[in-house]
């Protein structure tokens, strides 16, 4: 079966919109873009249009890439300190000669929609309330979605990265799922994926994983998104996996959409979190 997250977006943005309508306040997204890589561009708009159907407003700042780190900070501070922004996303990647360890913890944790912060992230690890990374979240709202049980499974994430492999391990984690990372120092991968209940694949690699590397019935979930000649390929081998998986997400389709949309409910958590701190 196929995970579809496309219509499951359609659906969260509809309940997303009714609960931006009973706000007090219109809600204002910030999102600051430097340089002009054409993923990124490609990204801000699909943000936007998010924004413009949920009725959010919609705060874009292009930056130019000869930005220095200490000149960025400066703009997020002042971001920081505007009561009418609700939450700030700096758009990745950064120029190579910008830190950006630094300008994710610049933001406030409460307006960090991203979920990137290291408080944000500290929170999370102790399961207390905060915001989390939007394409782990997703993946977990799609898995709930199709009544998929974490408790009992043993859930393989292929990759390890500060945005998606590490915050999603906390979260299967927090939901009582066994979980095993694996990264590039692994040995013997396959005889690990094969082993996998809801096996996790983010790498940024295209077919990274094939059909002899699951087992029968697993729950495949892509995150890649690889660009090749116009066109998107996931990290899976989808054609030949999808004949042995229970469910699987394709690409497009399947992640991404959910990423997008939960930009949305972390702004709306970012705008009560920011309620709780002012009490």
């Amino acid at each position: 079966m196929i995970l579809d997250g496309k219509k499951l977006q359609e659906k969260k943005l509809l309940i997303l919109r009714e609960k931006v309508l009973k706000l007090e306040k219109k809600l204002t997204l910030c999102v600051i873009q430097v340089g002009n890589d054409s993923a990124s561009c490609v990204y801000v708009n699909q943000k936007k249009k998010m924004a413009d159907f949920v009725g959010f407003n919609f705060k874009y700042i292009k930056l130019d890439e000869d930005i220095t780190t200490s000149e960025l900070l400066s703009i997020i501070e002042q971001e920081n300190n505007d009561d009418e922004v609700s939450g700030i996303i700096v758009q990745m990647p950064l120029a190579k000669h910008i830190d950006a360890q630094l300008v994710q913890n610049k933001i406030k944790y409460y307006k960090d929609v991203d979920g990137l912060s290291d408080i944000n992230v500290g929170r999370l690890v102790h399961n207390k309330k905060c915001l989390v990374s939007c394409t782990p979240r997703g993946i977990l709202e799609l898995l709930e979605e199709y009544n998929i049980n974490l408790s009992d499974k043993h859930v393989v994430i292929v990759g390890r990265s500060n945005l998606v492999g590490k915050p999603l391990a906390s979260l299967l984690l927090n939901k009582d799922a066994t979980v095993t990372v694996c990264h590039s120092k692994t040995k013997n991968l396959a005889d690990i994926t094969s082993l996998a209940d809801i096996l996790i694949v983010a790498v940024g690699k295209k077919h990274f994983i094939d059909a002899s590397m699951i087992k029968d019935n697993a729950i495949v979930i892509d995150v890649g998104i690889n660009r090749e000649n116009n066109k998107l390929y996931g990290d899976v081998d989808f054609d030949s996996v999808k004949q042995k998986a229970s469910y699987i997400t394709p690409v497009p389709g399947g992640v991404g959409p959910m990423t997008v949309v939960e930009i949305g409910y972390n702004l709306l958590l970012a705008y009560n979190l920011r309620s709780e701190v002012d009490e």
